[in-house]
């Protein structure tokens, strides 16, 4: 399929501007990139409620925000981990699609401020994310927060949707939180860049071979860590007794065939699991759904899942 129509127009309008792509650009400048780009969203959208705390993590406190619906709760919840190759990204920058995945779904959304390469390299990432959810889970945690801790999912875009994923497999083999489901919207789950989606998809779609590439340099420096499964998932030797699934592809994205592989191997060990690609999107389309029409499908794809899984 070609590439979308409203998605070449977006991509047409950043070339235009001459946007530096990383890694040209500093982590400094990457950061304020991704804030900028959110802003470029429109205002986010009300919700009921919204609260930011901390949690006591494994290197000190942790910043979450709930972003909860009508009613008085508690209300199941995703626990969300923002997207930005591990290096960029932050409550603000994701502030518009938690709100709006709150409003679609009526769940809670809890995002989590994880620490962030390259300062934080590689397991500081999935180390906040897990011990998170293992807080959230505790139901004075939940009931201080208006969740309820036996109807939680995990989810997350991009390097998000890895940790989502990690926290699944750590759950799994730690004994616990228990999760409803899992959430993984374009994820990184492998280190090989080298897959016919990364070489069809390698320039000109917005996350380049090239960035990918760099964000892993400053994730796990050394090369040889990242096949670990908690760095890597998809290397996970064993993917059965894990939540439910729903995997959620971009035809123009790198990170396309390894999610799809993810997928497959999940159903293969008897994961109920749904992967959806969208064949003419970019990679970030979901959080730009106020710029894309495929991105407002897909929002309301996840609602439905999220409606059904956390019921």
């Amino acid at each position: 399929m070609a590439l979308d129509p409203q998605a070449k127009a977006y991509l047409d309008q950043l070339a235009a501007a001459n946007v530096l792509d990383i890694p040209a650009i500093s982590v400094r400048e990457a950061r304020a990139m991704m804030e900028v780009g959110a802003m470029m969203l429109g205002r986010p959208p009300k919700v009921a409620r919204i609260e930011d705390t901390t949690f006591p993590g494994p290197a000190g406190p942790v910043r979450l925000r709930v972003t909860a619906p009508e009613g008085d709760g508690p209300h199941p919840a995703l626990i969300y981990f923002h997207g930005g190759g591990f290096a960029v990204g932050s409550l603000s920058s994701h502030d518009h699609l938690c709100r709006s995945l709150t409003n679609a779904a009526g769940v809670a959304v809890v995002s989590v401020d994880y620490r962030l390469a390259p300062e934080h390299p590689f397991p500081a990432a999935p180390d906040d994310a897990y011990a998170a959810a293992a807080w959230l889970a505790e139901p004075a945690n939940a009931a201080a927060l208006g969740l309820d801790p036996s109807r939680l999912a995990v989810g997350g875009d991009s390097a998000g949707g890895n940790l989502a994923a990690v926290v699944a497999l750590r759950a799994r083999d730690r004994g616990g939180p228990k999760l409803a489901f899992q959430l993984l919207i374009y994820p990184v789950v492998d280190c090989d860049l080298d897959t016919p989606s990364y070489r069809e998809n390698a320039e000109g779609f917005l996350l380049t071979r090239a960035a990918m590439t760099w964000y892993w340099d400053q994730y796990v420096p050394d090369p040889a860590r990242r096949t670990d499964p908690d760095a890597s998932p998809l290397r996970a030797d064993d993917l059965s007794n894990l939540p439910p699934a729903l995997i959620v592809t971009a035809g123009y994205d790198v990170l396309r065939d390894e999610a799809e592989v993810y997928a497959r191997r999940l159903a293969d060990a008897g994961v109920p699991v749904r992967l959806t690609n969208y064949p003419g999107m970019i990679h970030g389309f979901l959080r730009r759904h106020t710029l894309l029409d495929q991105g407002k499908v897909a929002l309301a794809e996840i609602a439905d899942a999220l409606k059904t899984a956390l019921a």
